[in-house]
């Protein structure tokens, strides 16, 4: 019923950016919470950047002063600017949203299928 498109991942040199998009579709009535998530090779998948509806964000420190999430409520849309790269960046980054159907009675969690990320030395 619902999908999440993800796009923007690439190779870039440390010190570049890249630009995220994600791009949610289906039969939604309604997004509470849209984010970010990265997983690096043989690690856990960890939060990066979230946002509300309303407005909040939360950042996780490793990223704060050179990640930037914005969201488009508009066209379903949420996106990750991403500055100053790090070789620690390197990960799969999953898109995420919190999304009732309609018809629905509830929030649920939808996943992109992940955009990989590579930042060179």
């Amino acid at each position: 019923q619902v999908q999440l498109v993800e796009s923007g991942g690439g190779l870039v040199q440390a010190g570049g950016s890249l630009r995220l998009s994600c791009a949610a579709s289906g039969s939604i009535f309604s997004i509470n919470r849209m984010g970010w998530y990265r997983q690096a090779p043989g690690k856990q998948r960890e939060l990066v950047a979230t946002t509300t509806s309303g407005g909040s964000i939360n950042y996780a420190d490793s990223v704060k002063g050179r990640f930037t999430i914005s969201r488009d409520n508009a066209k379903n849309t949420v996106y990750l600017q991403m500055n100053s790269l790090k070789p620690e960046d390197t990960a799969v980054y999953y898109c995420y949203a919190n999304i009732m159907v309609v018809s629905g009675s509830y929030y649920a969690n939808s996943w992109g299928q992940g955009t990989h990320v590579a930042v060179s030395s």
